[in-house]
């Protein structure tokens, strides 16, 4: 669950109630905090929904694909890529970071080879 937070989510509620916002949180009860909120009404801005009234949530953008950037790494860097989805990252060569922001630590010549591999397979999406 952790991996969607950040992500535009919709929430169906028990009560059949449907928001679709940015999920800014959850905890172990499933308690949700959602913001820039469309479907809840006017002049609402964030919203906190019980975990007990939770019946469904959807992905509601296409999440990034980790596994496909690291093979393309993985061609340029063989045998140096570790995909790491506990922390949502690939490590190359054990100090290159890369996330869906891109490179995230590391630097030199590698690091821009991993920013153009990775700049490349952004514009291929």
């Amino acid at each position: 669950m952790v991996s969607i937070v950040g992500r535009r989510v919709e929430v169906e509620t028990s009560e059949g109630k449907k928001y679709q916002g940015n999920l800014k949180g959850i905890d172990e009860k499933m308690d949700l905090i959602l913001d820039d909120i469309f479907g809840a009404g006017d002049k609402v801005f964030k919203i906190v929904i019980n975990g007990t009234f939770v019946k469904e949530i959807r992905l509601v953008e296409q999440p990034f694909d980790l596994r496909a950037l690291a093979e393309r790494l993985s061609r340029v860097f063989p045998g140096l890529v570790k995909v790491r989805e506990d922390i949502g990252a690939i490590i190359v060569m054990d100090k290159i970071k890369v996330t869906e922001n891109g490179v995230v630590e590391g630097g030199g010549l590698a690091a821009d080879r991993v920013k153009a591999v990775y700049n490349e397979f952004v514009k291929a999406k």
